[in-house]
Order: C-alpha cells, then sequence, then structure tokens
C-alpha cells in the first residue's frame, strides 16, 4: 500500500464505551437495562465512595442526553461556562455531543445516583407531537445541533421520584416482561423532567401548599433512610434546600407533629416489623431503630403498642386459648 493511500484511508473511531471509566468504582457501577446504541436508552445505578474528585464526564456517550437522578454526593456538569450544581436530593439533565463535557464528583464522598441515558433518535421517536414543550437542549438533541448551555438547572426530587429508583433497581415484572416495563419507566421519566413546563400559571398560594407538601415529602424519605443515624434539622434544611426553622414550622403545621415526634413514630413502626419478623431480639431492633438505651426504647414502645417490646406482637384470645 502506498503512503498515499494510507494517508487517506478514513479514521476508524471506536465506539464508545463506560466500563473503563467505572472499572475503580466495581460494583459501584450497576447497567440496570437497556443499551443507549441498541434500544436508544439504558438505565443504571451508582453507589460508590470517591476517594478522590472523580472525573465522570468521560461517562457521557456522545449524542446523548443523560438524565441524572441524585440521592447522595454532590457533583457538577460545566457547559459553555455554566455550571449544572448536583446535591443530594435533585435531578437534572445534559447533553454531550462530541466535544466532551466537564463533569467532577465530590472527594470523600458517598454518591448514589441512578441515571438514564436517550438517544435522540429514541426522544424523537417517542415524544413526537410534543415537540413545542420539550425542553430547549432536548429540541437540540433530536436536531443534532449544539446546545448552550447543555446542561438543565437541577430541580428537587420528589418523594414519588426517589421511590420509583428503588423500583427501577428491583423491577416487579417477570423477565419476559422487564424490556416493556422499563421502556414505559424511562418515558414516564422522560416526560417528568425533559419538558419545559408552561409558563406559571399556579395560583401563589397553591404553588406554597404543593412545595410545602414536597419538603414534608422528603424529609420523611430521608428520615426513613437511616432511622438509627438520621440526618439533624439543620442538615435536614441544607438536604431539602430551605431554612431548617422554615422546614420545621412547615412539618408540623402539614402533618400536625414536629420532625421529632415523627422521627419516633417511624422508629417505632420499623421496630414493630422487625420484631414480627422474629430475626430480631429487643436489643438487635432497639440499636437498629437509634436507640443506645434499651430502656428508652422499651418506654417509648410501650408507650406507641402498649406492651413491652418483647411481648409484641401480642397473641390473640383464639391463640392463647390452644
Amino acid at each position: 500500500m502506498s503512503a498515499d493511500s494510507k494517508k487517506s484511508a478514513p479514521k476508524v473511531i471506536p465506539p464508545h464505551t463506560e466500563a473503563a471509566v467505572w472499572r475503580d468504582v466495581g460494583s459501584g457501577w450497576q447497567p440496570l437495562f437497556g443499551s443507549f446504541r441498541g434500544v436508544g436508552f439504558s438505565i443504571e445505578w451508582h453507589d460508590f465512595l470517591a476517594k478522590q474528585e472523580f472525573d465522570w464526564a468521560p461517562s457521557f456517550h456522545p449524542g446523548c442526553v443523560e438524565l441524572c437522578l441524585n440521592l447522595e454526593g454532590h457533583g457538577y456538569v460545566e457547559s459553555a461556562g455554566q455550571r449544572a450544581e448536583f446535591t443530594s436530593g435533585t435531578a437534572g439533565f445534559y447533553y454531550r455531543q462530541e466535544k466532551p463535557l466537564a463533569a467532577k464528583r465530590a472527594a470523600q464522598e458517598q454518591h448514589q445516583f441512578l441515571t438514564v441515558e436517550f438517544s435522540g433518535a429514541f426522544l424523537a421517536k417517542h415524544l413526537v407531537g410534543l415537540e413545542a414543550m420539550l425542553h430547549p437542549i432536548v429540541s437540540a438533541a433530536i436536531e443534532n445541533r449544539p446546545a448552550a448551555p447543555a446542561a438543565s438547572v437541577p430541580v428537587r426530587l420528589g418523594a414519588a421520584q426517589q421511590q420509583l429508583i428503588s423500583t427501577l433497581r428491583q423491577p416487579p415484572v417477570y423477565a419476559t416482561a422487564q424490556p416493556l416495563w422499563y421502556q414505559c419507566k424511562a418515558l414516564e421519566l422522560a416526560l417528568t423532567f425533559l419538558i419545559q413546563p408552561p409558563p406559571e400559571k399556579e395560583m401563589f398560594c397553591t404553588r406554597q401548599q404543593r412545595l410545602a407538601q414536597e419538603r414534608v415529602e422528603q424529609v420523611v424519605f430521608l428520615l426513613k433512610q437511616n432511622l438509627a443515624e438520621p440526618p439533624t434539622l439543620e442538615e435536614l434544611g441544607k438536604k431539602i434546600g430551605c431554612s431548617h426553622f422554615y422546614l420545621s414550622r412547615i412539618f408540623s403545621t402539614q402533618t400536625g407533629q414536629t420532625i421529632t415526634q415523627h422521627l419516633r413514630q417511624l422508629r417505632m413502626e420499623r421496630a414493630a416489623e422487625l420484631l414480627k419478623s422474629r430475626e430480631f431480639n429487643v436489643t438487635e431492633v432497639s440499636l437498629e431503630v437509634g436507640y443506645s438505651s434499651l430502656s428508652h426504647f422499651s418506654a417509648a414502645f410501650h408507650e406507641t403498642f402498649g406492651c413491652c417490646p418483647g411481648l409484641y406482637p401480642l397473641k390473640t384470645s383464639a391463640q392463647k386459648s390452644r
């Protein structure tokens, strides 16, 4: 082959792969379903401790709109001089063309997030008729043109969306039905996050009520995540994005309980579940729900259920007569 023919030979670009990017996190990266180049979408779960600042930008596929549902850990995606900051309990999306984006995850933090990667072709096919409502970044991806900035402003995750993450990790359908089920869930997330909302017509008082309810749901979700060592009121305020004084007030207004009272209720409900399973003794249950003092746990349990935890669940009259 002549030198000229060698120069004119087209350059073969290998297909983009994520495996090398996530090699260091091991099982902390779990593809759940799909194929970006195959079916047009893929869903992946991430759960890892970043010992040093982690560059996750190389995992973004060219031509991909990636939605990130961020449960824990801080990260950012930067494009066109603008930075989208992902904090705990937020969601956002970004679009990579051929040129890579800048994206990092903070060091010495546990990161838990789910991503859904959409190809432009998949979105064009399934969002037909909604073109006028699409976010400009999504429109750019479908039309294969630049978007600046290429990252949306992250929004707060609602309790329903946080619950959906758990469902995606353990689909409640048979294996043969999972392809259709996962596609439906991917489209549900696309419709939830990739559609640009119409002009604000919601009454101010209605909007405030809705936001208050969403924040209460987030508090309950965060408390349930770690009953043994729940976040402090100040930490809850930071995670949810409002003053902890305001958060405490709206929680009491919405639920009729203080956050401390509700935490105790959640602990007692969880303790009852564990005792019913008969897999744990009273001391183990006490520690599991955050009580280091067995006497304090027993007193709280007796006040809630009317019996000592060692006797729970109480036998019915029919059982006693046997």
